[in-house]
């Protein structure tokens, strides 16, 4: 029979000794199911939390509900009716919020009946990933990912209450734009309407939040939805979501208390965790010298230590390499880790493993020192050290027996890449940091600042931006790049916002003036004409007042990640995809039609023909025939 009343008063989550007598409907899914001799229980869940119900023949109006109960099978979804009563002595769940109580069901419904899952709908699950995307619905009814979902709504919600009381206006920005060069490859969406033209989802709103400031807005906000075309891993997606902010007419010193009282209130509101501000700040300097980082975990040691001077004269090839100038006149260096009173732990196995880690990081190799008795140092390298230089190294290490120092030289940003990951490995070998649920209840915040506005890219004989192409140098420095010079020695007016060794957000102060953005432009290689075509619609913005301005943008998938203490952004996002781009639940991408090929006058290449072919086990693949 159908049901007639309120399919539920009260959720799985709700009841407790107060509802003790009350007659309740429940509905969910039947989590787990246990027949006990003529007396059947039933677990159920819902969102909100597990249930206990039972059905007794022995209760009156019961003998029918636990007729229909012999049914129930995992994954069901019912509805029932019954007295909440207190279980047995000695049977209390203390884990769960209902864990005293039970209902005694009289009435039962059974709304909709289930194929065995394919996984068992339980946290902490054993099954490959692919299996849990493929079947996402039912990897979000686990306990686990509703939370992490209802973490990201509930982080998401202090955010637009917080910035609505500081007098910011959500403004959404198009998802249909032009293609400009931001970092990363554009999707490209063809125009029906305009054969031949293309729009770009885009990778975020950067010149429309600029533009928002030249319109007067002041302050915008938007959890923007953006795109990037590039190669994902763990912490990259396709598509994703940011916290999107600009102001106008505030600098970086009023700017941050804004932003920290933000983040501040997303912890207060989401995990109830007091945070301390204002934040501690770190040069991007010290920063890369300290820990090989520019986000850098500043919850444990294993700094890196510069030896530059302890191996200036050295004869070792290696060494000596490392202090070459390149085409900026710069040096290199040779820095190390020490880890103190660990050598032992390390045998020739776990060395040859750290020094993967450096070469993948762009090492050429790493060099390795075990601190033996009377203070020998056990190395392949140690035969090219003079006893002045291990004498200086002992001192600069404050060397004792049983310490190991790992070595690394080459240009900077091959050592910081290459010993920042491999104190990082080093970390986690040694237990050094936090897990993930403890990292979110005792967040390490640091700010970096003093960001290069430039990297030249020896290779491409050519400057590059370490931001992107609008932020702004540092007052002192404008003229600098006004004029071309001195690029690779301007700061930048930019900032990031690091926790815990993830970097959450980054923004900078932006160029606002014309003439400036036109020098930014020519230090980048853009010829005049290709500036126009790029961003003409922006320069020209430029010429009708614009204010001073600047803003941030934080990955929402990676704060909901850092809340939820979880490790990938997949498991904070309903539907994510692989990390080629896939939908497995979905099966998208998918081939379209040859008419809707043609439509947008797209024709597919032989390359691509070939690649379809293949993946659909030969069946031919026919072109549009619309040209390309």
């Amino acid at each position: 029979m159908a049901v007639k009343r309120t399919l539920r008063s009260h959720t799985c989550g709700e009841l407790t000794e107060k509802h003790l007598g009350q007659e309740v409907t429940l509905c969910g899914w039947v989590a787990k199911r246990r027949d006990h001799g003529g007396v059947i229980f039933v677990d159920l869940r819902d969102r909100h939390g597990l249930t206990q119900v039972v059905f007794d023949p022995a209760v009156a109006g019961g003998e029918s509900a636990h007729e229909s109960a012999g049914r129930l099978r995992n994954e069901f979804v019912f509805w029932c009716k019954g007295k909440v009563r207190r279980r047995p002595e000695g049977m209390t769940n203390a884990k769960l919020a209902t864990g005293a109580i039970e209902v005694a069901c009289t009435e039962l419904e059974i709304l909709s009946e289930a194929k065995t899952p394919p996984f068992a709908i339980e946290d902490g699950v054993d099954v490959a990933e692919t299996v849990r995307l493929k079947y996402r619905y039912l990897d979000l009814r686990r306990p686990e990912m509703q939370k992490a979902l209802v973490i990201r709504h509930k982080f998401v919600q202090a955010v637009r209450k917080y910035l609505d009381e500081q007098g910011f206006v959500d403004v959404e920005t198009p998802i249909l734009y032009k293609s400009t060069p931001e970092g990363a490859r554009d999707f490209i969406v063809p125009s029906r309407l305009n054969p031949g033209t293309f729009y770009a989802l885009p990778q975020s709103p950067q010149t429309l939040k600029q533009l928002l400031m030249v319109s007067g807005m002041d302050r915008y906000y938007q959890i923007a939805r953006c795109f990037r075309d590039e190669d994902l891993r763990a912490d990259r997606q396709p598509e994703f979501s940011q916290i999107d902010i600009e102001v106008s007419f505030l600098d970086m010193e009023s700017f941050f208390p804004i932003i920290e009282g933000m983040v501040a209130r997303i912890w207060k509101e989401t995990l109830g965790v007091e945070l301390k501000t204002p934040f501690p700040r770190m040069a991007f300097s010290e920063a890369m010298s300290r820990f090989g980082s520019d986000k850098p975990d500043v919850r444990f040691g294993l700094e890196l230590t510069d030896l530059s001077d302890v191996f200036a004269q050295s004869s070792f090839k290696v060494f000596q390499a490392a202090f070459e100038k390149d085409a900026l006149g710069r040096m290199g260096s040779v820095r190390a880790i020490c880890v103190k009173g660990q050598a032992e732990k390390f045998s020739r196995k776990d060395l040859d493993d750290v020094t993967l880690t450096a070469t993948r990081n762009g090492a050429k190799g790493l060099l390795w020192i075990k601190v033996q008795a009377g203070g020998e140092m056990q190395s392949p390298a140690a035969k090219f050290f003079t006893e002045d230089e291990k004498k200086a190294l002992t001192a600069k290490l404050g060397l004792a027996q049983g310490d190991l120092v790992l070595i690394v030289a080459d240009r900077n940003k091959v050592v910081f890449d290459a010993l920042g990951t491999v104190r990082l490995d080093l970390g986690a070998r040694l237990g050094l940091i936090p897990s993930l649920a403890d990292g979110a209840r005792k967040p390490a915040f640091l700010w970096i600042t003093g960001f290069p506005l430039l990297e030249y890219a020896p290779a491409d004989k050519r400057y590059y931006a370490c931001h992107h192409p609008f932020t702004s140098p540092v007052p002192e420095q404008m003229e600098w790049l006004v004029k071309g010079e001195k690029l690779v020695e301007i700061q930048a007016a930019a900032y990031d916002l690091v926790a815990n060794g993830t970097e959450l957000g980054g923004g900078s102060m932006r160029i606002y003036r014309r003439e400036v953005q036109s020098a930014m432009f020519r230090a980048l290689g853009l010829t005049d004409e290709e500036a126009n075509e790029k961003f003409g619609f922006f320069m020209e913005a430029l010429q009708y007042g614009t204010p001073p301005h600047g803003g941030i943008a934080f990955g929402v998938d990676r704060l909901a990640a850092t809340l939820a203490g979880v490790g990938p952004i997949r498991d904070v996002m309903a539907f994510p995809k692989t990390q080629k781009g896939h939908c497995m639940m979905s099966e998208s991408p998918s081939t379209v039609s040859p008419a809707q090929l043609s439509e947008v006058g797209v024709q597919l290449s032989p390359g691509a023909l070939k690649a379809l072919e293949k993946a659909a086990e030969g069946r031919p693949i026919e072109a549009g025939p619309g040209e390309a």
